[in-house]
């Protein structure tokens, strides 16, 4: 009699072991999802910056063609004006009479980014963050980025 009081007496519950387990499935899962979200994030931010050096390409050759030179173009008022900043800032570094390179370098989710284009539809990455691949301005890559490991 005793036995079956006992019994009826013991609290239902969960036992500190099967809250360890379930933290420890949970803390798998969370490692290796965070990661993998976060290369999702950056792989969406990144056809901002190509869309925006395709058309500034687009912009600048106009230009070229109304002015017969790239000088005065990526200027606020011209038809070949930078693209306003978003995830990425766009500049002009190279503009000469015949040439032109215009750059996107990421910022906030997209930092370590970097994207060029010339006159010639010279397409390059010249910047990557860390774990994508290698690209420096020695020996850039010959397209654009777009996934983990340096692939285009």
């Amino acid at each position: 009699m005793d036995q079956q009081k006992a019994v009826a007496t013991r609290q239902a519950g969960v036992t500190l072991i099967e809250l360890m387990v379930a933290l420890a499935i949970v803390a798998v899962l969370a490692s290796v999802a965070i990661p993998a979200y976060s290369d999702y994030v950056k792989t969406g931010r990144l056809p901002q910056a190509t869309n925006n050096l395709g058309a500034m390409r687009a912009k600048l050759e106009q230009y070229f063609q109304d002015n017969r030179t790239y000088i005065g173009a990526c200027a606020a008022g011209t038809i070949a004006a930078l693209p306003p900043a978003d995830d990425f800032t766009y500049t002009c570094p190279t503009l000469t009479a015949t040439t032109y390179t215009v750059k996107a370098e990421g910022k906030g989710p997209a930092a370590g980014f970097v994207f060029t284009i010339d006159e010639s539809n010279n397409k390059k990455t010249t910047g990557l963050p860390s774990g994508w691949g290698t690209a420096s301005e020695g020996a850039p890559i010959t397209c654009w980025v777009r996934k983990r490991g340096g692939s285009c």
